[in-house]
């Protein structure tokens, strides 16, 4: 990436490259804690089949503060039945309330990522942002203040300028290559086939059909888009054809998507086919998140395998993390000094957090569609036969409700970020780095939840009964404060625009809160 001298303070603040869940959650949040951002997308239409179908309660949470989450809910399917098609034996489970304890959103939440992407897009351009589709990057430069780019449009480039250059332009990022950052990994043996079709058979309508077999795995979700049924199946992958990873690369033959529906034992038969894709398939990793003013996100910053939605829902948690960092250092006027600590958290939290989530994909990836003969002989001889202890296990709800919390990311904290302070003497409860607990407290005199008085952007200050509010620089904007009664004692506890916990102490001390407040930019 090559370095320039000229100021460029005269242009946005953040300049987000790729208009999916990423880029868009991002700009939000951007814009939100009181960023001026520009969004662009070099595909020129809006819709494009989609791949994520799930969001998980973490995900829900960090976007509650943004006001999106009643209109994705609208849309979006709380209770999923499913059916779990264990060779000749067929095991139902209800999916919906799976009785998640300390949130709002108890249930898993199928949703197709079109329907994700014009709620943010709807969102932004309500509050003035509109997603500049058909505008593609295509170089940039690191200035004094920020960076220089170009960006081409109806065959025209023109200059731009912006503080911080945000990618989330997909496994192909070309904000990457610019950036020069490392991109590790390898590629799987099995790649993804999508399609949309209508089906005869007797499968249930309305119903999620799995199918983990000896030949590998087969959805069918009941979210197609301008059919029926949405197909997602795994096989072989076909390494003789180029395509870029992680994209839809060319159609499938209704003879082939055939196949896998006759391989999985459905007994469906595809009668039309509107849509249809390939999806090679890789896991890497972005040595770095961030150079300078460039950061990475979403699928730019790590790709992985479909299992368990974590794609979507990875993006989106780096997105919050990220869009109120770049928001608050560009309030402060000095993105490249001051702040350093405050954007070089991004890259020390969110690379470690993505790269367990990776190895938890790889690891159930394995085990649902790789073709190695000790996994598809337990899919194929084993399962079955395990097939009716497995409605007892689905109605363990504490079990169900573990599995459901480990997809949904509410295990990664950042404990050891340089944001996570605690103060003398410590306090009980979540500690700096944590997600703060959905718990019920008494504020105001009546019982509220936590994630209700936090659904706000910004910062948010939870004092104990007997703390003195404490006196805030007259500067300070979006930082709330609020007396929690039910909480005994002198201390407070801070939470981030991301719902994370980064100040704790069991006694306020001087200016120790508008210390930690300094190092967040507020």
């Amino acid at each position: 990436m090559a370095r320039g001298g000229s100021d460029l303070t005269d242009g946005a603040d953040v300049l987000v490259v790729g208009a999916g869940p990423t880029g868009l959650a991002l700009a939000l949040e951007a814009h939100a804690s009181g960023a001026n951002v520009r969004i662009i997308e070099r595909r020129a239409e809006s819709f494009r089949p989609s791949r994520a179908m799930i969001m998980h309660s973490r995900t829900l949470e960090v976007l509650r503060p943004l006001g999106v989450v009643d209109e994705l809910l609208d849309r979006a399917d709380r209770s999923p039945r499913a059916q779990l098609h264990l060779g000749s034996r067929t095991v139902a489970a209800q999916l919906g309330d799976v009785a998640l304890g300390d949130t709002a959103y108890p249930h898993l939440t199928l949703v197709r990522q079109a329907d994700v992407e014009d709620v943010l897009a709807d969102a932004l351009a309500a509050r003035g942002v509109t997603v500049e589709r058909g505008v593609e990057l295509v170089g940039g430069s690191a200035g004094v203040d920020g960076m220089h780019v170009h960006v081409r449009s109806d065959d025209e480039v023109a200059p731009a300028s912006c503080r911080f250059l945000v990618g989330c332009d997909g496994p192909d990022s070309l904000v990457r290559r610019l950036a020069g950052i490392g991109w590790r990994g390898g590629r799987y043996a099995q790649e993804v086939v999508l399609a949309d079709v209508e089906l005869d058979g007797m499968l249930e309508p309305g119903v999620l059909h799995v199918v983990a077999g000896r030949h590998g795995l087969v959805f069918l979700f009941a979210l197609g888009e301008g059919a029926s049924w949405r197909l997602l199946a795994t096989r072989p992958a076909d390494r003789a054809t180029e395509a870029a990873f992680g994209q839809p690369a060319g159609e499938v033959p209704l003879p082939e998507v055939q196949l896998l529906l006759d391989d999985s034992g459905l007994g469906a038969r595809a009668t039309d086919m509107v849509w249809s894709a390939r999806v090679p398939l890789q896991h890497r990793l972005a040595t770095s998140f961030r150079r300078g003013p460039v950061f990475l996100a979403g699928d730019a910053a790590h790709a992985g395998s479909p299992a368990g939605g974590q794609g979507m829902n990875t993006g989106i948690l780096d997105a919050t993390n990220l869009g109120w960092k770049l928001a608050f250092a560009a309030g402060g006027g000095h993105p490249g000094g001051r702040h350093q600590e405050l954007l070089a958290s991004y890259d020390l939290e969110r690379r470690p957090a993505a790269a367990q989530v990776l190895a938890l994909t790889h690891l159930i990836f394995f085990g649902e569609a790789s073709t190695h003969p000790l996994p598809a002989f337990l899919r194929g001889s084993v399962l079955p036969y395990a097939a009716p202890a497995l409605p007892v296990l689905l109605r363990q709800r504490p079990l169900l409700a573990a599995v459901v919390a480990l997809l949904s990311q509410r295990w990664v904290r950042y404990r050891s970020s340089p944001l996570s302070v605690a103060g003398s003497p410590t306090s009980h409860g979540a500690r700096p780095g944590d997600r703060l607990p959905d718990q019920t407290v008494t504020c105001e005199r009546r019982s509220r939840r936590l994630h209700e008085l936090t659904a706000e952007p910004g910062v948010h200050v939870l004092l104990e009964r007997h703390t003195v509010v404490p006196e805030l620089p007259a500067a300070t904007r979006l930082v709330t404060v609020h007396r929690i009664d039910s909480w005994p004692g002198r201390g407070l506890l801070a939470v981030r625009p991301d719902g994370h916990v980064g100040y704790r102490t069991g006694r306020l001390v001087d200016d120790d809160l508008a210390r930690w407040l300094r190092l967040v930019g507020r």
